[in-house]
């Protein structure tokens, strides 16, 4: 190739071009380079070549051109059929050369070779122009540059192209060569678009290299707009901010123009409130670059109309994170204080309005210009006198000072960490006497302050001081006046604490059990969480197990710490991996501590079960390095594990016995397995004992690595099923036929162990109901919590006890509802469990066959939800209460008649509400209704379980009444006790109550929203989801107004996520009545007059309130002012409608119709509350547009509000209706007159 060029440049220079041009540039560079730079000053092509360049670049731009507009040449040339041999071809040097007679017919291919003609081309030119003997004047070559420059846009489709023009046009002007100032507004355009395009930073480099040409423009110009936009992109691009040229560039573009100046200000400004750290950290950069170059009116701009409104700003902000951006900016100058003038401008734009700033009265801008002061501290005049610069200081301090004593929590947060932040960076040089007086208030007082956020920032100061040595000093005696915050009650705190004294640890000349005492440490360590456990571990490593002694002298020191305080030392070994202890000496460790417990050495429980628990902790950390756990394996033989267990004393240290060996998984665990199951078995009062679970869980854990599960299931079944035969004998429930155990079952090794035991459950020893129930209370506890675990769920679900155990808690769980009014000591484990169990059976048979699920898998679970909703239909009708009442006769299951009849028979002695219960307590009311709740809680739970997963689509209507009933059941029983005056004697049953009936509303929330998700054309949704809205908000009164406002206010908190669905329920009648109609259809208004919302009373008081600011004397159930939570709740319902118009008719109808109810009722009070409450709250007042189900129920009620007036004698009767009717009279007008959607019409 390079031979051809060659000889066809000693041709002529036209004969080169024709030839390099049939070439790619790709394959031709180096030739063209070599070629080209080769030319003499004194060559001939000095001159020709540059002319046929110029020629060459223009007619193939006209080609393209001609291209681009085809009609440009109306009569072409035709083209003939060019087929010529292939030899000739072969022989052809130019094979590839088209004929200039016979152009290619298909455009695009012509269009191709034009643009890779002129890369070439271009390329060629650039060579000339860089010949390291300037052998080409510039002069020849500019109308060929100043052709590719003009034509730039319409060859953009040539990448390649287009940056060799770009490029030649940037070395043209850094050269200075002759015209360049004709080839910069196509290129600067290009080159700042493909910067912003493509993002490389070479291309930013590129720019930044040409921007000396930017000045060539006139920037006050209209048709320079485009240029400018690109250059406002610029100053948001993240390439530009985050390179170093990028931000050099920037600076370059404030000295442009004062335009564009004021619009690239503006445009950071903008950006403040939502850039990221990084991006307003180089706006900061970008600006005191600008700042420190320009002059005069520009760099007034910048200081007096953009630094001062950031500075004005930064203490204005309304909200911390914008005054935290926009101080971020300003630290572009506040970093570079150091720098001539810096100093001088930030204290002339800053004094004026921070020190004032500091003593207002709004606590927001307090804070915010505490900071700013705290980032420009010390604020001083560096022109001013050292009198005058000691007089600000001293102010600055005593501002400081005060701010610690202020009012407001976050002030003080930032005084504390300010404060320590100006010790830790001006110690030596603030004045001893200020010194002391910063540093006692903060130890004394801030330490202290009821703000838990103060006192946590108090200790990182403290730490932040501690990195500058000069303050040790002081610090080392003050330090013990800390020690309290190792006992806080946050944990937040108690964890700084411990990082606090890991830090003065590491200090010469500082002793940690100095600050905080010994035994407050390792009373935190003992019962402290595990972030805080854990650091103290590491505290203390160094003491109580170091590396850099014996293994044997570490191990002494560890036991004694053990001694010292048991339970202290077992968390210590808990952590002690963690903080760096060996493998192998923790292993011989436990050798120690097992060998101390089995010597006779009269050890106390406390230390024994210390000791053991330690061993335990270190087993379970241990245990997973095959290498050590196979150590410990050999160490724990057989008969180390009896008297182990035997030395165990008390149920923890036998449940750390048993951590041990599930953990190891020693091979002979001969006896340990009936230990296991006696603490199985022995489990009365269980489920509301902690540590007894505990120690439970760790039997389970045991067997469970052990293959003793299918045993343990066997004798926990034999205890259910004697417990629910009991049940049947003492209130007389029809139990299924339950399954024996069969003799040919399968058993492992470990069952057949463990059922010659246990297998005859009751003996003969004799035990009333009472306990029988207890025992199956715990059981019914660890079958739930065993269902947790995966492993142990699949044992449960695979055993062949499965249906025996189902069947135990489906009788006891059916006592357990029906007798929670009349027993004391019926508990909801039972209902759990077996809800639980059936939920998880269910679903595994799902799994099964995942094609299709079958009907009759859907009925079991179904068959399990009727059992339960009958059971709270015995126990409403036996409560009398008020929600007995919306529980249809009908939904009973015919099933349950025999049984009924049966529980007549039986239930004599056990109904009466007033009788003591067996163990002669008096079952009191308010116990009652704790244990309804809970129970009911239970049960509403499983349904919106079972619901959720899709298993009962058939009975959303009974599960909606059920719910329902059960929210109707608390309200009245909460008026009943209101009436009655029974009080809550006990404050844990009446937290406890609370807590259910919170959870009890999500249930019955999500239940809604599972309605509303079913809800199709063909699916309407039910009117029972209306009734259980209302009932949901009368719940709230009611707990607001019979227990108070502090009950109500965490569920009110709890309701936010679920109003849309509570909304959307209110307003379903209305919805279904447009989609139906309501001929067979009982409307809202019928439902209002069976049952009127409570919530709608107490609203419409709440509202007429308002209006009178007086409030109401009529003896009542309510004073408005007595619902604040209530009133919290109205508020997100507005805001809620506010963000969703489409709802907001519906939801408004609900009020409407009220109303109407209300007018027939003749409670015009009610009328005018509900009225004022649309037209203020849910609509503006000045808002006419109203829906047209709303204008409906607007024909019904304003014409009869009329009418009352007219009745109305009672004056305060024609008040209400007078400030309705003026409130809905615009509305009226409008649509009667302007829009016609209603009339008045005569009766």
């Amino acid at each position: 190739m390079e031979k051809r060029l060659r000889s066809a440049l000693r041709s002529s220079a036209d004969e080169f071009l024709s030839s390099a041009t049939k070439q790619t540039l790709k394959s031709s560079k180096p030739a063209l380079k070599t070629l080209v730079h080769a030319i003499n000053p004194s060559s001939d092509l000095s001159s020709s070549l540059p002319l046929s360049l110029c020629n060459s670049i223009s007619q193939t731009i006209q080609s393209f051109q001609n291209l681009l507009d085809p009609n440009s040449n109306p009569n072409p040339k035709p083209s003939s059929p060019r087929s010529p041999p292939t030899k000739r071809l072969r022989r052809s040097k130019t094979r590839s050369e088209p004929e200039p007679d016979n152009p290619d017919p298909n455009p695009d291919r012509q269009k191709q070779r034009l643009l890779s003609e002129l890369q070439v081309l271009a390329f060629i030119t650039q060579l000339c122009v860089s010949h390291p003997q300037n052998a080409f004047s510039p002069l020849d070559l500019l109308a060929g540059v100043q052709a590719l420059h003009d034509n730039l846009i319409i060859l953009e489709s040539d990448s390649m192209l287009v940056s060799e023009i770009a490029s030649l046009c940037g070395q043209w002007w850094k050269e200075e060569l002759l015209g360049r100032e004709s080839l910069i507004s196509q290129s600067l355009p290009f080159l700042l678009s493909r910067s912003l395009t493509l993002k490389k930073k070479a291309d930013v480099h590129r720019v930044y290299a040409l921007r000396e040409a930017f000045a060539c423009f006139d920037f006050d110009d209209d048709s320079i707009e485009d240029l400018k936009q690109l250059l406002i992109r610029c100053v948001i691009s993240p390439l530009y901010l985050k390179t170093e040229e990028g931000k050099k560039f920037l600076a370059f573009l404030f000295g442009l123009s004062s335009q564009l100046l004021k619009e690239v200000l503006a445009m950071i400004r903008s950006q403040v409130p939502f850039g990221r750290k990084s991006m307003l950290e180089a706006y900061g950069d970008v600006l005191f670059r600008a700042w420190k170059v320009l002059e005069g009116d520009s760099r007034s701009e910048i200081e007096n109309g953009f630094l001062q409104g950031l500075i004005e700003g930064a203490i204005h902000a309304s909200s911390g994170a914008l005054a935290a951006s926009i101080r971020r900016v300003l630290g572009g100058f506040i970093n570079q204080r150091t720098t001539a003038g810096v100093e001088k401008l930030l204290f002339q734009l800053s004094e004026p309005v921070i020190f004032r700033s500091l003593q207002v009265a709004n606590s927001n801008v307090r804070q915010n210009a505490l900071h700013l002061i705290l980032d420009l501290f010390p604020l001083e005049d560096p022109d001013s006198t050292k009198e005058v610069k000691d007089s600000l200081l001293d102010k600055q301090f005593f501002l400081l000072e005060r701010l610690l004593a202020d009012d407001c929590p976050d002030v003080r947060v930032v005084a504390v960490e300010g404060s320590c932040r100006v010790l830790h960076l001006f110690w030596e040089i603030i004045p001893l006497p200020t010194i002391t007086k910063l540093i006692t208030k903060i130890f004394d007082d801030m330490s202290h302050d009821v703000w838990h956020e103060v006192r946590l920032s108090t200790l990182n100061g403290i730490m932040y001081l501690f990195g500058n040595p000069q303050c040790h000093q002081i610090l080392n005696v003050l330090l013990p006046r800390l020690g309290h915050l190792m006992m806080d009650n946050v944990l937040s705190i108690r964890v700084a604490m411990a990082d606090l004294l890991l830090l003065v640890r590491d200090i010469r000349n500082f002793q940690f059990h100095k600050v905080v005492k010994l035994d407050v440490l390792l009373s935190t360590l003992a019962n402290d969480q595990p972030q805080v456990a854990q650091k103290i571990t590491g505290l203390l490593m160094p003491s109580y197990f170091p590396s850099k002694v014996s293994v044997e002298a570490a191990c002494n020191r560890c036991v004694t710490l053990v001694k010292r305080s048991p339970m202290a030392g077992a968390r210590f070994c808990e952590f002690a991996v963690s903080q760096g202890a060996s493998h192998k000496s923790l292993v011989e460790l436990v050798r120690v501590l097992v060998t101390l417990v089995l010597l006779p050495n009269n050890l106390d429980e406390d230390r024994v079960e210390g000791l053991l628990l330690a061993a335990a902790n270190l087993c379970n950390t241990l245990a997973s390095e095959p290498f050590f756990k196979n150590a410990l394996k050999e160490f724990f033989d057989g008969e180390k594990l009896k008297c182990l267990f035997a030395a165990a004393a008390t149920g923890r240290a036998q449940s750390s016995v048993f951590n041990i060996v599930s953990a190891i998984s020693p091979d002979d665990v001969t006896g340990l397995l009936d230990e296991c199951m006696h603490q199985v078995t022995n489990c009365s009062g269980l489920s509301t004992n902690v540590e007894r679970q505990a120690e439970v869980r760790s039997a389970h854990k045991l067997l469970l690595s052990c293959d003793g599960v299918d045993g343990m299931l066997e004798a926990l079944t034999a205890f259910l099923q004697k417990a629910a035969y009991r049940c049947h004998i003492k209130f007389g429930n029809e139990i299924p036929k339950l399954s024996v155990f069969s003799a040919k079952r399968k058993k492992s090794k470990s069952s057949s162990k463990i059922s010659a035991r246990w297998k005859n459950v009751g003996g003969k020893k004799q035990t009333n109901f009472e306990n029988d129930y207890s025992i199956a209370v715990g059981i019914a506890w660890q079958i739930r919590d065993l269902l947790v675990s995966v492993n142990t769920r699949k044992s449960i679900l695979g055993s062949q006890v499965l249906e025996s155990l189902f069947l135990s808690l489906k009788v006891l769980s059916e006592v357990s509802i029906v007798q929670c009014m009349h027993c004391e000591y019926m508990d909801t484990s039972p209902v759990l469990a077996y809800t639980d169990l059936a939920l998880h059976m269910s679903l595994q048979k799902d799994h099964r066959t995942e094609s299709t699920r079958s009907s009759l898998e859907q009925t079991e679970l179904e068959q399990v939800l009727d059992h339960l909703l009958n059971c709270t239909d015995r126990l409403f009708g036996a409560g009398d209460s008020g929600g007995s009442g919306n529980i249809s006769p009908e939904s009973k299951h015919a099933s349950n008649k025999s049984s009924t009849r049966r529980e007549k028979r039986h239930r004599g002695p056990q109904i009466d509400a007033s009788s003591p219960s067996e163990g002669g307590c008096v079952y009191t009311e308010p116990k009652k209704l704790s244990n309804k709740v809970k129970m009911l809680t239970a049960v509403l739970r499983f349904v919106v379980d079972a619901a959720t997963i899709g298993f009962v689509p058939q009975n959303q209507g009974r599960c909606l009444k059920f719910t329902s009933g059960y929210i109707q059941c608390v309200t009245s029983t909460l008026e009943r006790q209101s009436r009655e005056q029974f009080q809550f004697e006990e404050e844990e049953d009446l937290k406890d109550m609370i807590l259910c009936l919170k959870s009890s509303f999500t249930y019955a929330a999500k239940l809604l929203n599972l309605a509303l998700k079913d809800v199709t054309e063909a699916s309407p949704l039910l009117t029972e989801a209306s009734d259980l809205a209302n009932y949901l908000l009368d719940l709230i009164i009611s707990i607001e107004l019979y227990l108070g406002s502090n009950y109500v206010a965490h569920m009110v908190t709890g309701v936010k996520s679920w109003l849309p669905d509570l909304v959307l329920a209110l307003g379903s009648g209305q919805i279904m009545k447009q989609i139906k109609g309501e001929a067979t259809e009982i409307t809202a208004a019928d439902r209002n007059r069976l049952h009127f919302p409570s919530w709608l009373l107490i609203l419409a008081k709440i509202e007429v309130s308002e209006i009178s600011e007086v409030r109401p004397e009529e003896g009542g159930d309510s004073e408005p002012e007595e619902f604040p939570a209530f009133k919290k709740l109205l508020d997100m319902i507005v805001i809620l409608l506010k963000g969703n118009l489409s709802i907001r008719d519906v939801f408004g109808v609900v009020f409407l119709i009220a109303a109407i109810v209300g007018l027939e009722m003749k409670n015009f009070r009610l009328v005018s509350g509900l009225v004022r409450f649309v037209c203020l709250k849910v609509f503006r007042q000045d808002e006419k547009e109203w829906g047209d189900m709303m204008l409906a129920s607007l024909q019904d009620l304003y014409p009869q509000i009329e009418r009352e007036m007219e009745e109305e004698s009672q004056e305060d009767g024609r008040e209400n209706l007078r400030s309705a009717k003026e409130l809905l009279e615009p509305i009226w007008m409008y649509h009667m007159y302007e829009t016609g959607k209603v009339s008045m019409e005569e009766d």
